[in-house]
């Protein structure tokens, strides 16, 4: 793989990555501490609830899995919450998007295809850094979906961002 290649697809990756971040903490700024953490039935999660996954993944695949940081993830508990402060939530996600994007954006091109093993599973570090990115968009539109629901609210996420 080209350097140029590679720092075109950690530079995009980075900015999918902090774009994401930014429709999450707007849905948050928008709903009550009780809209975030709200279910229809126990087959649902809440806002918080994916946060909190989206969290736990982030950690643990660019974190841990690229970054050489511990694997402190408790996936169920990410599942089996069902309060607490929506502030905090919301700093530990900008925080936890934050130190991922500096790994990657930090990242030398030629670490792409070494191999890391998130999960149990090996894969090469430019897979981990996409399956982030691609599970950060997936729950970022569910919470979108989630926050014009409760809201009833255009969020403009579509307009021109400097």
């Amino acid at each position: 793989m080209s350097d140029e290649i590679a720092r075109l697809f950690l530079e995009h990756s980075t900015i999918k990555m902090k774009r994401m971040a930014e429709y999450v903490s707007t849905c948050l700024a928008l709903l009550t501490e009780e809209q975030v953490w709200v279910r229809n039935s126990d087959n649902v999660n809440s806002v918080g609830n994916l946060v909190l996954h989206l969290c736990g993944n982030v950690r643990q695949w660019i974190g841990y899995g690229i970054g050489g940081q511990d694997d402190i993830r408790h996936r169920d508990a990410e599942f089996a919450a069902k309060d607490g402060p929506k502030a905090e939530l919301a700093v530990l996600f900008d925080k936890t998007v934050s130190d991922a994007v500096d790994v990657v954006a930090n990242l030398p091109a030629g670490r792409l295809i070494e191999r890391t093993t998130p999960q149990g599973r090996e894969v090469s570090v430019l897979e981990a850094i996409y399956q982030v990115t691609g599970h950060l968009q997936e729950h970022a539109g569910q919470i979108v979906f989630a926050t014009k629901q409760m809201t009833g609210r255009d969020l403009a996420l579509y307009k021109p961002r400097p």
